[in-house]
């Protein structure tokens, strides 16, 4: 199982990271906010263990980053020790709460309970719109042209924009959604980076760029990645 444990404690960083891989999970760690978010869109993982006192994002922040496009269960493993601290970080979307200091077996057994209760992994989605079928397993983009396929080219950050609306198809993703899980929150209101990014998402999928099919805009809210009658999405 791929576990992210973000927390800017080294000690705890380097005891979970030793137990965890110990069981035999494969374990990635995080010492700040944005570096959580920035692992979790890399790395997919099956469960993140979070602090909630992290610089740069706090853990409520990178609760509601992963939630907008990630159901990876979400242990916190925290401080934290006040009732209100706890009920803001479920509210948030996180699915537990341990306080620290922690028993080691104790933690073992949160984890175990969650990914029993954690839905069955499902195949990275693969969305076909019109002659342009992504797979996010395969990191695959491409056009069927009169010639034969063709690839598509995506930067690192276009995969990261498409990959969130195509695993929330026919959903509204907030601007600031799209913002605080790619770039963080101090770039939450610089809706010029996303504008960017989406059009040169368009040129490369819609057939008119100009009036998009697909990548649809919500004025004054956010995106949403729509399907025309016989397109397959997620």
């Amino acid at each position: 199982m791929r576990i992210l444990i973000a927390d800017d404690d080294q000690q705890i960083l380097r005891a979970l990271r030793i137990t965890l891989t110990a069981q035999g999970h494969d374990v990635a760690t995080a010492s700040d906010g944005a570096e959580a978010i920035s692992a979790a869109i890399a790395r997919e993982p099956d469960l993140v263990i979070l602090d909630l006192g992290m610089p740069k994002l706090d853990g409520i922040e990178v609760i509601h980053a992963l939630r907008g496009w990630s159901r990876a269960p979400i242990l916190v493993v925290s401080g934290r020790a006040g009732a209100a601290d706890k009920i803001e970080a479920l509210d948030a979307g996180a699915d537990d709460y341990v306080t620290k200091p922690f028993a080691v077996g104790e933690l073992l057994a949160r984890i175990r309970a969650l990914t029993r209760r954690a839905p069955q992994e499902e195949a990275a989605p693969v969305a076909v719109l019109g002659d342009v079928t992504i797979d996010l397993a395969a990191h695959s983009a491409v056009r069927q042209e009169p010639a034969g396929p063709k690839q598509i080219r995506f930067t690192p950050t276009e995969w990261q924009v498409i990959e969130i609306l195509i695993r929330n198809a026919g959903k509204l993703v907030t601007r600031q959604t799209l913002l605080t899980s790619i770039w963080g929150t101090e770039h939450a209101e610089d809706s010029g980076y996303l504008r960017l990014y989406v059009s040169q998402l368009r040129k490369k999928i819609e057939r008119d760029p100009a009036h998009p099919t697909y990548i649809l805009t919500e004025p004054g809210m956010g995106y949403r990645l729509a399907h025309l009658a016989g397109d397959r999405l997620p």
